[in-house]
């Protein structure tokens, strides 16, 4: 059994998934007074760990919040040399390398299932063909500039969109799943 590598992650019109600053407030510029999570829950109903970027991880350490995942987290970084002590007891590890060397450890240790987030970690991912599946949520804002999901990309790489739904009478979420022949 190999891996299934998936992303969850949303982007303005214009594809951005951050701003200009690299900020990420206008992800909730849509009312959500029933806080509707948009299908997360049931996306992580079939992610066993999960594998994000270090700018990501860092980005979620500056919420103030608990540490919001039950899921193993291993952080992608060639940079971060310790977990800091705020999670040190949450399931965290640091890892770096090449990805199909990454992956072939998570699936020896059980893990077949991943959520890979984060802007340059997902970008790697695709550029090693190393993703099968994408939930993409479109925010209904143009930021004109900003951090993109889509950079650097090498290669084309063909999607089949296999759901479309709309949350909030005008968010859009598509779920792209990876042809593979």
């Amino acid at each position: 059994m190999s891996t299934s590598n998936r992303v969850f992650i949303a982007t303005s019109i214009d594809g951005y998934i951050a701003d200009a600053d690299g900020k990420i407030d206008w992800l909730q510029s849509i009312p959500n007074p029933e806080n509707i999570d948009l299908g997360y829950s049931d996306f992580l109903k079939g992610i066993e760990a999960i594998i994000m970027g270090r700018n990501t991880f860092e980005t979620v350490l500056s919420f103030g919040i608990k540490w919001p995942y039950q899921l193993p987290v291993f952080v992608l970084t060639s940079s971060l040399k310790e977990i800091p002590e705020i999670v040190k007891t949450e399931k965290i590890e640091l890892i770096s390398g090449n990805l199909k060397q990454i992956l072939a450890k998570l699936e020896h240790d059980g893990f077949h299932n991943i959520y890979v987030d984060g802007g340059r970690t997902i970008q790697a991912f695709i550029n090693e063909d190393l993703i099968d599946e994408m939930v993409i949520t479109i925010i209904p804002v143009i930021l004109g500039a900003g951090i993109p999901l889509f950079s650097g990309i090498v290669n084309r790489l063909d999607f089949r969109c296999t759901e479309t739904r709309i949350y909030l009478s005008q968010v859009v979420q598509n779920k792209f799943v990876r042809k593979r022949d």
